[in-house]
């Protein structure tokens, strides 16, 4: 497959991952209860209108870590207004989704990582920032941390199932359901679900550059799907962010899971610009 056809369907998964209208969990994963509470769902206006939704993690009581094309203002699209939904369990929860009410907050602003272009492959410069107008959740006793400088170079690559690096993905996003037939359809429940991918490659060169995470996405792991756009991929079971989820290489979103890593400089200092450990 040349660049430039591969450019365009991770693109095109990708924007499908934040349509509200037919986006739903993690893969193959099990829901996250009580799990991550710093972990929630993003959801964006065009026109005053509900139209996309992501995931993202609290890194403080008002600030949220995001991929890049969930808070993109799109020339033809721009957004009007975002909120995030506080509750594990959007879907039977109390409040008026997509709408605001109760377990909800309004974002006042929101950024992109300078260098981002929709004209360009949305996953160059994939990591936002969103800041919330109230706390989101209170009295946490712990929220998302951040990596130190170009920490998961170190990360071992996986030669057997011992020395492979793991990940723990949460988010809001679509689930995939394999029916005795093989035929596979899309559940779009709102609840946070959580998986336990592995290290499969770091960096591609000649794709994404040496920015990027490949992670496992299968039944025996889990992984990501549309809708956990944004959604943190922790370090093992810490609370280390290593990086967004961005994208993906199929409409089944099977084999891997592209993640946009937040150990980079450039990202750390853009990240600094509006939270402060």
């Amino acid at each position: 497959m040349s660049r430039k056809a591969f450019t365009a369907l991770l693109a095109a998964i990708a924007a499908l991952a934040i349509v509200v209208s037919s986006v739903g969990a993690i893969t193959d994963g099990e829901p996250d209860g009580d799990g991550h509470p710093h972990v929630v769902l993003l959801l964006m206006e065009v026109g005053g209108e509900p139209m996309y939704r992501c995931s993202g993690t609290l890194l403080s009581p008002t600030v949220l870590l995001t991929a890049g094309h969930c808070v993109s203002n799109y020339p033809d699209e721009p957004f009007s207004g975002m909120r995030v939904f506080t509750e594990s369990d959007v879907q039977d929860g109390d409040n008026s989704y997509p709408y605001g009410g109760n377990n909800t907050i309004e974002a006042v602003e929101w950024h992109v990582l300078p260098g981002y272009e929709t004209e360009d492959p949305f996953f160059m410069h994939d990591v936002g920032i969103v800041i919330l107008e109230a706390p989101g959740v209170t009295g946490l006793a712990e929220y998302g941390t951040l990596p130190e400088l170009d920490q998961l170079d170190d990360l071992p690559m996986p030669a057997g199932k011992r020395d492979k690096a793991w990940f723990t993905s949460v988010g809001y996003g679509q689930q995939i359901i394999f029916t005795d037939e093989e035929q596979w359809q899309m559940v779009s429940e709102r609840v946070r679900m959580v998986a336990t991918p592995f290290l499969k490659q770091i960096n591609v060169a000649g794709i994404t550059g040496d920015y990027s995470l490949w992670l496992s996405n299968n039944h025996a792991t889990g992984g990501t799907c549309y809708g956990d756009s944004g959604g943190p991929n922790f370090l093992g079971d810490t609370t280390i962010v290593a990086g967004v989820t961005s994208f993906g290489v199929n409409e089944t979103c099977s084999g891997s899971g592209g993640v946009f890593r937040t150990d980079r400089a450039d990202v750390l200092d853009f990240i600094g610009e509006y939270y402060t450990p």
